[in-house]
């Protein structure tokens, strides 16, 4: 039995910049809530698994709705590859179920702004430019990166692009980097590369809000900083 897509949502318990990140509170709910939810929402899987190796962070995304039928053994350390722990839970959850899967979808639980319709369009996209492997990015904005300089002892700036600087900002490419948000492949590609950044992979620009990785105590007051926003602005 073929099933079209699963989503998985890698949630390691020893994080250190924010202890117990996945499962602090966001807006009244554990952080790991938002990404269940935009992917129960999004109406687009078959299943959704949780993939953690620390047993209250399954049972938090057990009670959310989330299925987490075993708990990752491999890939759980900091120098582990988040492609890796989520080629190693696919594969767990094939055998597992003794299913198959056409498309695998990796949903960042540090990532709680992404929405359902973040999810549905960037599969609509994967889906119809008929791709093997999708990467979810923003685009750069006031934090322009073709400004970027290395600045010695003494403050002198060492500029990486230095043609860039006798530019205006509006002349200068679009510059785009990749999020967690929504990695995007065929299963027949992960098993084989291990990896969503695959020969053949491209990138999807999504928005700054929905972008949002949340990896220290800086990044979650400015998510928290969005969200507000985005609600004063409804």
């Amino acid at each position: 039995m073929v099933n079209q897509n699963i989503a998985i949502i890698p949630a390691r318990g020893g994080s250190k910049r924010i202890p117990k990140k996945n499962i602090i509170d966001f807006n009244g709910q554990p952080m790991i809530a938002w990404s269940i939810q935009a992917a129960r929402d999004s109406g687009a899987f078959t299943r959704i698994l949780v993939s953690t190796d620390d047993p209250e962070i399954a049972e938090v995304a057990k009670n959310l709705g989330a299925e987490v039928p075993f708990l990752r053994e491999q890939y759980a350390d900091d120098h582990a590859t988040v492609s890796e722990a989520t080629t190693v839970a696919l594969q767990q959850a094939m055998d597992y179920w003794q299913e198959e899967y056409k498309v695998v979808v990796q949903l960042m639980a540090n990532c709680p702004l992404r929405t359902s319709a973040d999810i549905i369009a960037a599969l609509a996209s994967f889906e119809q430019c008929k791709r093997t492997a999708q990467i979810s990015c923003f685009e750069y904005g006031w934090m322009n990166p073709w400004w970027a300089t290395q600045i010695d002892k003494r403050g002198k700036p060492n500029k990486l692009f230095p043609e860039a600087f006798a530019k205006r900002s509006q002349d200068l490419p679009k510059l785009y980097c990749p999020t967690g948000a929504i990695w995007i492949s065929t299963v027949e590609h992960l098993l084989k590369y291990k990896t969503f950044y695959s020969p053949e992979h491209t990138f999807e620009p999504i928005s700054l809000e929905s972008a949002m990785d949340i990896d220290d105590y800086a990044d979650l007051r400015f998510a928290k900083a969005l969200l507000m926003n985005n609600k004063s602005a409804l």
